[in-house]
């Protein structure tokens, strides 16, 4: 289990608390970005973590300055004033964020007025770049909901291929910040339907599968998250830093396996996977945690990951899953660890599996020890571990199956259902050779004829064709009289 030291607390600014100090340098993770994501996670560090949250937010302070979104600044000046040492410290300044407002305001209805000129001389091509600025100004300023109105007004001037995919990524870009997983999600399958030139293939493909395994792992469906991060080309590059990097691809990528995938996949679907490898080659403790879990060096790999939570919980796209995500690669483990033996000692596994004396609450091993029991509990009914506890002896043991009376035991059922089946069919047989089959009547279908029709009428109908003849014949009568 974790160390508790290592558990996120409620954090005051909303998020959560994590007290550990990260391995990574925050001036040199930080500039592996650029754009908007930039100021995102220099936020979130600053938000949760209190060793770094004076520095994070002072940097950020100072990126949203760089840029136009006065918001994004505001924030940032009332969080390093929360956390800075010198609670006097104020570094807002109103003036910029009055003059910058003004601007923000003068450039909107600059770029309105000459997307409306546009408009009038009815040029596409125009009009679709009057939009692009339109939405790139309204991102800019944080102003997402018309930014993706202005870029979604775009695709009806988009006349190439290059074109819809140039504004189905500014639209993936805008939903991932707004984290709309499904417009992601119905952006990348555009972007995948479409005919493009072969370079531009290959500079958009990477970035289609990157921004599909962010949908999908930010849903839990981390096997599929896998996939689409092992099918991203290493081409990849810095090509994507305004969403994620190289190294976020191997981390992400490596950790959704881990937490999916059995032994033999992760050995050759991850492992062995030369293109994922150039990946792994950027995060090679990822590269290490894996290969010890397909060792069966559990202790190991558990050790790794447990020691960079504190990196991931301070990750903008990790933080809501990382939790799942090292359950589920824990619960792995202590099954796969099981598989072999038929009785275990709880004592060994939790010294394999279990985390040291709780540094909130030191009480011994009692508290590690029932926590640990409580896990294997929860596995057992959930039917994930097939196993049964003896408290008293404290061992785990396998549930003994015996193949050879389980064979026969199904072969019985399958007698008896065969023979239940064949007596069923002889009682129908000897009931239809008696007769007493109950059958329904049958019901005769009447179709339409003229005679019908008219018998519906009745005596009126035979009156009025006797009438119809006899007046026609004193008609006629009369006729002939008056001729001759």
């Amino acid at each position: 289990m974790a160390n508790d030291s290592q558990r996120p607390e409620p954090s005051p600014y909303g998020g959560l608390i994590v007290n550990e100090t990260p391995k990574f340098d925050l001036q040199s993770y930080i500039s592996n970005y650029r754009g908007r994501t930039v100021f995102r996670r220099l936020h979130l560090i600053a938000s949760c973590s209190p060793v770094l949250a004076e520095e994070a937010s002072r940097l950020a302070v100072l990126e949203a300055k760089k840029g136009s979104d006065v918001r994004n600044y505001t924030e940032a000046a009332a969080l390093y004033k929360k956390v800075a040492r010198d609670s006097s410290t104020d570094v807002l300044d109103p003036t910029w964020a009055t003059k910058q407002e003004k601007k923000n305001n003068a450039e909107t209805a600059r770029l309105e007025n000459e997307l409306k000129g546009y408009k009038n001389n009815l040029i596409k091509e125009s009009i679709r770049m009057g939009n692009e600025d339109l939405g790139t100004h309204y991102h800019s300023i944080g102003d997402l909901n018309n930014a993706l109105k202005a870029y979604s007004r775009m695709r009806d001037y988009c006349t190439t291929p290059a074109h819809i995919a140039s504004t189905a990524f500014r639209i993936i870009s805008v939903s991932i910040e707004q984290k709309s997983w499904l417009a992601v999600n119905a952006q990348v399958t555009k972007i995948q339907n479409l005919q493009m030139k072969a370079d531009e293939n290959t500079r958009n493909v990477p970035k289609t599968y990157a921004a599909m395994g962010l949908n999908q792992m930010a849903s839990a469906e981390y096997r599929l998250a896998a996939n689409s991060f092992l099918n991203c080309d290493s081409s990849l590059g810095d090509s994507y830093n305004d969403v994620l990097t190289s190294n976020d691809v191997a981390v992400y990528g490596g950790l959704c396996a881990l937490a999916s995938m059995s032994r033999a996949e992760l050995q050759t679907k991850v492992l062995e996977n030369a293109n994922f490898r150039n990946f792994l080659e950027l995060e090679p403790h990822i590269r290490r945690a894996i290969t010890y879990f397909c060792a069966s060096k559990y202790s190991q790999c558990l050790e790794i990951l447990e020691s960079y939570r504190a990196d991931y919980l301070l990750d903008l796209y990790l933080q809501p899953v990382i939790t799942d995500l090292y359950n589920k690669v824990r619960t792995k483990s202590i099954i796969q660890y099981f598989q072999p033996f038929s009785k275990v000692t709880l004592a060994n596994m939790e010294k394999i599996f279990g985390s040291p004396a709780p540094v909130r609450a030191p009480t011994g091993n009692k508290v590690t020890q029932q926590t640990f029991i409580e896990e294997i509990i929860s596995l057992i009914e959930t039917g994930k571990l097939e196993a049964l506890i003896d408290l008293e002896y404290g061992t785990l043991n396998a549930i003994e199956r015996d193949p050879r009376a389980e064979a026969q035991e199904e072969a019985l059922n399958m007698i008896d259902a065969f023979t239940r089946e064949a007596r069923l069919k002889l009682i129908r047989l000897q009931a239809l050779t008696a007769g007493l089959e109950v059958k329904f009547p049958v019901r005769k279908q009447r179709t339409w004829d003229a005679e019908d029709d008219l018998s519906g009428y009745g005596d009126n109908a035979s009156q009025g064709q006797s009438g119809l003849t006899s007046g026609g014949g004193d008609g006629l009568q009369s006729f002939s009289q008056k001729v001759g």
